[in-house]
């Protein structure tokens, strides 16, 4: 991944600044010294970083402003060296990049509209190509569409979306249609009858079913995320996320998993009656030694194995935050990687099946083994809780809970943890997978004796 670090020349202009100088490493053949054309009094710039007063809100303010554009002009570069053909990539390329940043005046003749799919579907191609997303983001640009053609037949008017006319109001309309959609459904059918022609689908689409809170706030983070990416490309001046009103949180209930007690009592139950049965188990045994996403272990093959530990890039941070994670393996987790050496035909760690298919059996395992205690779960559409057995709700998302939840009994430092995971440090998501229970409300009661 392309890096850039921040110098100073020692040159000083007629205004006494100093010009902000930028290494930029795009691979181990090209390391770029370029000038930023952005200056800055050198008593206000140390170690690549502006020092800020704390008094002075009009040099505040300056000074802010100056921090703003170079860090505009840094990821303009880091976007150009991901989606740009190598062998475009020269001193000459990036020169121009930062002149056209600087003074977009100097290039801008008569504005030219892109069309509002075409720059979806190269969001597409050039961010979430082959990801576990893009069938998320293909959704996205369905509901997009359907949007369009919504706001055609309420207003009788010719109505196109376009990026810069995308405003904030627009948003907040836009995640409206996103909850109605089934009762729109309903008062247009006729919406839901071609099949899309804004992104490679063949199916017509379905009768839309009522989305819960998270999805629709996941749906509305998708749209921000591509917006961001105009405004990085220079399609837009801002996103118009920047005056919608909260696209809201997600709501989690209180995590729930299973006890180390509970899982060995899975790893140990007898499955030789069902063979099928027991390859999952294993699986899922794995998966909670190791606490990685579904998606990323059915992708793991032996040589991800290095020096007795698991190491993955994993799918879902690998573009915002491509950190390798290493989780070493215990005795358990060995002896499951070699039950499975050698017996695996397409090369991967273990025999898969489909994800759906591997719940279902994580269901029926969980059965067998007597594993049906109550817990309290949040609905996902209604937002209220409610009680279910642990055999009807359980998942390969459980066997990463399990992972993080009784990691985090045992050493109760999130930073730890999160290290073996793979969630980033002060991650709201990493909260939801930790239960404070009541064995550790107990220990700091007693730290007042």
């Amino acid at each position: 991944m392309a890096t850039i670090t921040r110098s100073l020349s020692s040159k000083v202009n007629g205004n006494g600044e100093s010009e902000i100088m930028l290494r930029l490493s795009v691979s181990r053949e090209l390391r770029l010294r370029l000038k930023s054309g952005i200056f800055v009094e050198a008593s206000r710039f140390r170690d690549g970083k502006f020092i800020m007063p704390r008094a002075d809100r009009k040099t505040l303010s300056e000074l802010q402003t100056i921090s703003d554009s170079l860090g505009s002009l840094e990821s303009r570069l880091i976007s150009l060296c991901v989606n740009t053909p190598p062998n475009l990539l020269t001193k000459e390329f990036f020169e121009d990049a930062v002149m056209r940043h600087n003074h977009p005046e100097l290039f801008e003749s008569v504005p030219v509209s892109r069309n509002f799919f075409s720059t979806f579907n190269e969001y597409l191609d050039t961010t979430q190509d082959g990801t576990k997303l893009s069938s998320h983001y293909r959704v996205l640009a369905r509901l997009l569409e359907r949007f369009e053609k919504y706001r055609q037949k309420i207003t009788h008017q010719p109505f196109t979306l376009r990026l810069e006319d995308f405003t904030g109001e627009m948003v907040d309309s836009f995640k409206q249609f996103v909850i109605d959609e089934p009762k729109i459904y309903e008062r247009f059918p006729s919406l839901y009858k071609e099949v899309s022609e804004v992104v490679k689908s063949k199916r017509k689409p379905r009768k839309p079913e009522q989305r819960g809170h998270n999805a629709v706030i996941a749906i509305m983070k998708r749209l921000r995320a591509f917006f961001n990416w105009c405004v990085k490309r220079g399609y837009i001046d801002r996103t118009p996320f920047a005056t919608c009103t909260s696209i809201g949180a997600e709501k989690y209930g209180t995590p729930y998993y299973i006890t180390i007690e509970e899982r060995d009592k899975i790893a140990d139950h007898d499955f030789s009656f069902k063979p099928s049965l027991e390859i999952q188990r294993d699986i899922f045994i794995f998966q909670c030694l190791i606490g990685c996403r579904v998606s990323d272990l059915m992708e793991m093959t032996p040589d991800n194995i290095i020096d007795g530990a698991i190491e993955y890039l994993p799918n879902k941070t690998k573009n915002e935050r491509p950190e390798v994670v290493r989780v070493p393996l215990n005795s358990r987790a060995k002896a499951l990687v070699d039950k499975y050496k050698g017996k695996v035909i397409d090369g991967r760690l273990f025999p898969f099946i489909s994800t759906q298919k591997y719940n279902d059996a994580i269901k029926s395992i969980f059965t067998l083994c007597g594993i049906t205690r109550m817990v309290t779960v949040l609905n996902p559409k209604t937002g209220e809780e409610e009680r279910k057995p642990l055999n009807k709700i359980a998942s390969s998302h459980m066997a990463r809970r399990t992972f993080v939840g009784n990691l985090y009994k045992k050493v109760k430092d999130p930073s730890l943890v999160g290290a073996l995971s793979g969630h980033k440090e002060g991650s709201k998501a990493f909260a939801r997978y930790r239960d404070i229970d009541e064995d550790i409300k107990k220990e700091l009661v007693n730290l007042l004796d």
